[in-house]
């Protein structure tokens, strides 16, 4: 591409951001975070225990897969490059305050997870042997617009087919080029042949592989930063300190830079865990078990595993060690980047600030530790990317199997992961942020039309329990219609 082509789609890319990503829309997932808390009454914190329980209580069925092996395809989604790229990413646009703004969209985001998961649950079809379902489909069911249902899948598809893989697939190779020297194509052609070998089995075998890899990795990278975390655990205060007083224009150094830090903070908060985006209940949807509540709590559980744990072991092995760099939002130009501090001079933001972070304490592995945890991070998403895509692809198809279709789309999403390992990153990142942010706008907007299920739902979770039952859904009781799979099981 030449550089007057090059500069025409930088500017549409940077333009459609600008669009998809204004305050409006940082104020309304704030908003709907608060809003679904306080409906019902913050059963993040309420049902913490629940959550946990509910991982391991249902086993899956010739229908779904597992509560767990649910909770595992959503962590998948969710935990990928964000968590590690991402993270770094927020700081050096939005200083160490953009970490507490992670925090309060999670910890917000829970309870649209919850609303999200749950409305997914309640109208799941069965298509083709497994249980299939996510926004289109309670879009449909639910609120009764075919048109905008089919909006969404559309946007889906194309979201995760072709804006988002390449995030994935360009932080793998990144981190492989500087841990091991890999050449970006030939990681690139490997990633993809790796995902074709998964994503093309069907829900059930992406649940089998998700099970096993995403704990493994999670777990992997959570204790490699309690042993870092350890290390420095007399700073821990300080670190709360300056990412608390740099979110609340409190520091001197960051004070000017706020703005930037709520911005960059939410944007990566929901890339990262993906609260409201729309992505997770395709994911709930797979799961057998007896009500949706119950999925819905587990998917609420794992927007804290991803951001809580993962995200924050990331932050604060950054911080401790000062492997950053923060730009200055108000002096920097498209032609000049000023810094407010540059600890580590010519290195690009994302993946390497992590790399140079952890191989302050492990020298000899480091770099080499944060490449395969990204490769895993980033694979196991861009393998739930495809299963989000397929899903909406039988929502469009009305469960009929084109296989031209079905192999076009195939191609083209390994062709995304080729394509966007060999891509410019920034690029590559801002063309993710788009794919992300039109799935939440048309999400959002459907769940609190359609929140009134997904609250009665809950209550009916919560009297059932009272009465020591485990409770069953029975959606003719509660006035809800057109759940289909609940009503007259296949």
């Amino acid at each position: 591409m030449n550089n007057s082509k090059q500069l025409y789609f930088d500017q549409i890319i940077n333009f459609l951001n600008d669009i998809i990503w204004s305050d409006v829309f940082i104020i309304l997932c704030i908003g709907t975070g608060l809003y679904f808390s306080f409906m019902t009454k913050f059963l993040q914190v309420r049902y913490f225990k629940d959550m946990i329980k509910l991982l391991f209580t249902e086993g899956s069925s010739d229908k779904g897969v597992s509560p767990f092996q649910a909770f595992s395809i959503a962590i998948a989604g969710r935990v990928g490059t964000g968590n590690i790229a991402g993270v770094a990413t927020a700081i050096a646009m939005g200083g160490p305050g953009a970490v507490f703004w992670m925090w309060v969209i999670a910890f917000l985001g829970a309870s649209t997870a919850f609303i999200e998961a749950t409305l997914g649950q309640i109208y799941k079809v069965y298509v083709n042997g497994e249980y299939k379902g996510g926004p289109a489909y309670y879009i449909e069911k639910g609120l009764g617009s075919k048109v905008y249902a089919c909006v969404f899948a559309i946007a889906t598809i194309i979201g995760c087919l072709i804006f988002l893989p390449g995030v994935q697939s360009n932080s793998i190779a990144e981190g492989m080029h500087n841990a091991f020297k890999i050449p970006h194509l030939l990681t690139g052609i490997g990633v993809a042949v790796l995902l074709a070998l998964v994503v093309f089995g069907g829900a059930k075998r992406i649940g089998k592989v998700a099970e096993i890899i995403v704990p493994f990795m999670a777990g992997a990278y959570i204790l490699m930063a309690v042993v870092i975390i350890s290390f420095n655990i007399s700073d821990v205060p300080k670190i709360f300190n300056l990412i608390i007083s740099s979110a609340l224009s409190f520091d001197a150094t960051f004070g000017a830079i706020v703005g930037s830090a709520i911005s960059w903070g939410v944007k990566r908060g929901i890339y990262s865990n993906e609260a409201g985006q729309g992505t997770a209940p395709h994911a709930a949807a797979a799961a057998a078990t007896s009500h949706p509540a119950k999925q819905g709590l587990v998917q609420a559980f794992s927007v804290y595993i991803d951001t809580l744990f993962v995200c924050s072991a990331t932050a604060f092995i950054i911080l401790f060690t000062q492997k950053y760099n923060v730009i200055d939002s108000v002096k920097s130009s498209e032609s000049d980047t000023t810094y407010i501090v540059e600890h580590l001079p010519g290195i690009k933001e994302g993946a390497a600030y992590t790399q140079h972070a952890v191989s302050v304490y492990f020298p000899s592995i480091g770099s080499e530790f944060v490449a395969i945890a990204l490769f895993l991070f980033a694979f196991t998403t861009a393998m739930a990317y495809y299963f989000i895509a397929e899903s909406n692809y039988y929502y469009l198809s009305k469960y009929k199997k084109n296989v031209v279709l079905l192999w076009t789309m195939r191609l083209a999403f390994l062709a995304s992961v080729i394509y966007g390992a060999v891509s410019d990153g920034g690029n590559a990142w801002k063309i993710g942020d788009i794919g992300v942010g039109l799935m939440a706008w048309l999400n959002i907007i459907a769940i609190i039309l359609l929140r009134k299920p997904a609250l009665k739902a809950l209550k009916d979770y919560q009297e059932q329990k009272k009465k020591g039952l485990n409770p069953v859904f029975d959606p003719e009781k509660l006035g809800i219609s057109n759940t289909t799979e609940w009503n007259d099981p296949k």
